[in-house]
């Protein structure tokens, strides 16, 4: 997606009143600090898991579901990348299952999934009771190492053999999850992952093309920036019984 699906969540509550724009700079800003320090620094990361979905307590859980189809609708829905869309459609033509995996909450991942067809989504949990949120996480933020675990339980529970699946992703933060499957590839990647790409041998696409890719340089990546990795990698994975190509 060109920029962050929790960013766009943000904007579209922002417009809808529900953050002021205050509100929303801080957000964005207290973001962008955590993308950029939180590899390196163990107290960014506590302060991002314990405050990542401490926006939406009191909220029911409806209502989210109800606003993130909207805002997908309306901001998101041009911004997925159509390189991206096709390869996930290749996937699904082929048979294969292919799962959404985003720091973004579930139930906007699932958004993102049902509107592109795709298997499922795995996203950041928040606690739920009563039918509203705590604003406290259930486990860990879907950041990191968290992906890569993330995937082993889905793998496990669907019969699948990691070895014979393919992880995309365009950062460096899901180099965990790139490594634990058969075929990495670095789709539109920030600097550092297009380093490691080269030093493994992974696979690169790159969907931005001359002018264009200019012109969204910068604004793709301050709104990645200022989220915890919520841009989106997808897994595709098939059953055992598929020969792999």
């Amino acid at each position: 997606m060109q920029g962050a699906s929790i960013y766009w969540l943000a904007r579209g509550l922002a417009a809808r009143k529900y953050f002021t724009a205050g509100d929303l700079t801080r957000f964005a800003l207290g973001q962008l600090r955590f993308r950029i320090l939180a590899t390196e620094h163990a107290g960014d990361m506590n302060r991002a898991r314990d405050t990542a979905l401490a926006f939406v307590q009191g909220w029911r859980v409806a209502d989210l579901e109800r606003l993130s189809e909207e805002i997908y609708d309306e901001l998101m829905a041009d911004r997925v990348w159509p390189g991206t869309r096709a390869l996930a459609q290749l996937h699904l033509d082929a048979g294969h299952q292919v799962w959404l995996v985003t720091a973004a909450p579930v139930e906007l991942g699932r958004v993102i999934a049902r509107r592109l067809g795709l298997s499922g989504a795995i996203g950041t949990v928040s606690e739920i009771r009563d039918g509203a949120y705590t604003g406290r996480l259930v486990g860990e933020l879907m950041h990191g190492p968290a992906k890569a675990d993330a995937i082993r339980t889905i793998a496990a529970a669907e019969g699948l053999d990691l070895t014979r699946c393919v992880a995309y992703s365009d950062s460096a933060n899901d180099i965990p999850m790139l490594s634990v499957v058969g075929r990495a590839v670095a789709v539109n990647p920030d600097a550092a992952l297009r380093r490691e790409a080269r030093q493994r041998g992974w696979q690169v696409r790159d969907f931005r093309t001359g002018r264009k890719a200019v012109r969204l340089a910068v604004p793709t990546a301050l709104a990645a920036g200022a989220v915890v990795g919520a841009v989106t990698a997808g897994l595709a994975v098939r059953k055992r019984r598929t020969a792999p190509r």
